[in-house]
């Protein structure tokens, strides 16, 4: 048992060990243990599990179909993925920069909710046309999402309430005014969800003619990749972005390192809300192009799992949204062509959250079982020596 134990140890010191590849190895091992379970479940429904992975690589265009539409074909679904993408990448690096500074923004959903609909009936229902529009669809975006942060932000600095409480207090509040108002004066009374915004202030370009395809093409895509290696350059070269680290690695350490806590806690959820309002345009006049009432999305809390599985390093989210969205945006093939429900693919999702949130944890015992090596090593030294003399 001793023996058994001892190559345990080594196995996962050996694969894990390296604390330089630590932030890649151990993700990638949540993953491969997300997929066994998620194949297991599968297993047991009497499915195949393979098909099924099949599937979600199919319904997000990276895999053809045995058959398409009219007017469709693997690319159409790969732009459509994109689509998808786009809000997830946005709200997940708004997860992770509030991490950074040692907050938890659990509102994200709430404040894209927010940003959508305001950005719906000042642009979205406007005569603006598309050049005009457009920008001001993301400009109104950011400013409203940095403002319901920025509030979550100073009730913590302030009156020292936990973001974790006041931002699920303003979903409930953002989800039941908003609807309340749609309801009201915004609703279409045939999908009895808010009236579709303009094409000319859409963020997608929807059954856009390219040859003889009708494809989606999302024009936040591109934005989003920038904005990722952007927080990256900001997070990691910049004076800003040291503090907000200081701040989060330590908050009494900062202070007496003469950084402004309370500032840098207010400004991590102005930034944070900003991009999650980015990720509530590119959804609500964007991928979706109307606002379903009394729901949040469940994009923002998708993100949580995202940004703990990408270490909230923005390049490393490029990757992790991108997995998450294969998942959700395929879970619909998947339902269809091997008779798996759709919820299986939040399921995965879910042990995907449990097993990111171990990373931590996991660190921790490669370091126990290093340890452990080394004492073994030093004391069978010992032994040896003893046994010489």
């Amino acid at each position: 048992m001793k023996q058994k134990n001892h190559s345990i140890k080594a196995f996962f010191v050996k694969c894990f060990g390296n604390e330089k590849y630590q932030s890649i190895t151990i993700p990638l091992f949540a993953i491969f243990i997300s997929l066994l379970a998620g194949a297991v479940i599968i297993g047991l429904l009497g499915k195949n599990p393979l098909s099924a992975y099949q599937n979600l690589l199919q319904g997000s265009g990276l895999l053809p179909k045995p058959s398409y539409a009219g007017y469709k074909n693997i690319l159409t679904d790969f732009t459509s993925f994109l689509n998808a993408w786009t809000p997830m990448l946005f709200a997940s690096l708004a997860v992770a920069v509030a991490l950074k500074a040692g907050l938890f923004n659990i509102g994200v959903s709430g404040q894209m909710l927010t940003a959508g609909f305001f950005a719906t009936i000042l642009i979205g229902y406007s005569d603006l046309p598309a050049p005009i529009a457009k920008p001001l669809v993301l400009i109104v975006g950011m400013i409203v999402g940095a403002c319901v942060g920025g509030l979550i932000g100073f009730l913590k600095y302030r009156f020292n309430i936990n973001e974790v409480v006041s931002s699920i207090m303003l979903n409930y509040i953002a989800q039941y005014v908003f609807s309340f108002f749609i309801n009201t004066y915004f609703v279409n009374p045939v999908s009895r969800q808010s009236t579709s915004v303009s094409e000319a202030s859409r963020l997608t370009l929807m059954d856009t003619l390219v040859g003889n395809l009708k494809m989606d093409i999302p024009l936040g895509i591109i934005l989003a990749i920038i904005t990722a290696f952007f927080m990256k350059f900001l997070i990691d070269r910049t004076k800003m972005g040291y503090e907000l680290k200081a701040v989060g690695a330590s908050p009494t350490a900062a202070k007496y390192a003469g950084i402004h806590v309370g500032k840098n806690m207010v400004l991590a959820m102005v930034i944070s809300g900003a991009l999650a309002g980015l990720a509530g345009v590119t959804y609500y006049l964007g991928y979706f192009g109307s606002i379903q009432p009394k729901v949040l999305v469940s994009t923002g809390f998708d993100a949580i799992a995202v940004s703990l599985l990408g270490n909230s390093n923005p390049i490393g989210i490029i990757f992790s949204s991108f997995l998450i969205t294969v998942i959700s945006k395929g879970s619909t093939y998947m339902s269809s062509a091997a008779g798996i429900q759709a919820e299986i693919a939040s399921v995965i999702t879910g042990i995907l959250l449990l097993f990111s949130a171990c990373g931590a944890y996991m660190k921790y015992k490669i370091k126990s079982f290093q340890d452990d090596i080394a004492t073994e090593k030093t004391i069978a030294q010992k032994q040896r020596k003893e046994a010489e003399k």
